[in-house]
């Protein structure tokens, strides 16, 4: 079927927060970046650390690294210059160490409406968000030293390896192809490329939508490495995954999160040439 963008933009508006608003706006628009980051900087605590349910699936106000991880995903996403929004990010996740490395989260973080699947009280692990921050040029010396002693221990070739959902390859990605001064780094940039593509060719259509994280354009180190094939058949899945409401579901089919899906999905199909 052909993408309907007007049925998009009609579910976008209907259906998703402020701030996913205002991305659709400037994305597809043409409409001043300006305005996400203000409805971005509003969830900001004092701490300069993220909350208030940025995260769909966690709605605790404190400031937490599920949160900042989110966000650094979809100014990545989305290729959003964040500004000043990111100053004094790396200093909170560096108050938010445990002694391995890992992150804490607030004790209140259960407190409030969560998915069940958060149960455990949160993301620890600090990778994907170090490797975003040094992406932007926000990280420091101090919170790269850290990571990276965790990162030695918990993400190693076999973890790697390991990885059979292909949504969850992104601690590896996010981090290693960030990453220059690491041990045998380019044999890991490679097992990671080679698990994602193993993970996407056992992928149910569902998570087709997901490998367009790793592979965001045609000229990305992903999509340089994948066969025709597979991107053919996962940008198939997407083309033809808009729904009668105008929008896109995501691999688990929760209404909270198919305005973001919709919009990353018709990033990918721009991207790709499906569509103008």
């Amino acid at each position: 079927m052909s993408v309907n963008l007007h049925n998009a933009r009609e579910f976008v508006y209907a259906n998703g927060v402020l701030w996913e608003r205002l991305i659709f706006g400037h994305l597809f628009e043409g409409r001043a970046v300006q305005s996400v980051l203000a409805a971005l900087l509003a969830y900001k605590n004092s701490d300069n650390g993220f909350g208030n349910a940025l995260e769909h699936d966690v709605r605790c106000p404190d400031s937490h690294p599920l949160a900042l991880e989110f966000l650094l995903r979809v100014l990545r996403r989305t290729d959003t210059d964040p500004g000043d929004l990111l100053d004094g990010t790396a200093h909170w996740v560096e108050m938010q160490r445990r002694e391995d490395g890992s992150l804490g989260n607030p004790a209140a973080v259960l407190d409030y409406p969560h998915a069940p699947w958060w149960n455990g009280g949160g993301q620890v692990a600090p990778d994907s968000i170090t490797g975003h921050l040094l992406h932007f040029g926000k990280c420091n010396s101090s919170l790269a030293a850290s990571t990276r002693r965790w990162v030695e221990k918990n993400l190693t070739l076999e973890t790697i390896r390991a990885t059979d959902w292909l949504f969850m390859n992104y601690h590896a990605y996010d981090y290693f192809m960030q990453v220059d001064d690491f041990p045998d780094v380019e044999r890991l940039r490679e097992a990671t490329i080679a698990n994602i593509l193993r993970c996407a060719e056992a992928a149910p259509p569902g998570q087709h939508t997901v490998f367009f994280d790793f592979a965001p354009t045609p000229h990305s180190p992903v999509a340089l490495a994948a066969d025709d094939g597979l991107i053919e058949r996962c940008l198939a899945t997407v083309a033809n995954g808009q729904q009668e409401d105008g929008g896109w579901r995501d691999e688990h089919n929760l209404p909270q999160w198919r305005p973001w899906t919709t919009i990353c999905s018709l990033l990918t199909l721009r991207a790709y040439g499906r569509i103008g």
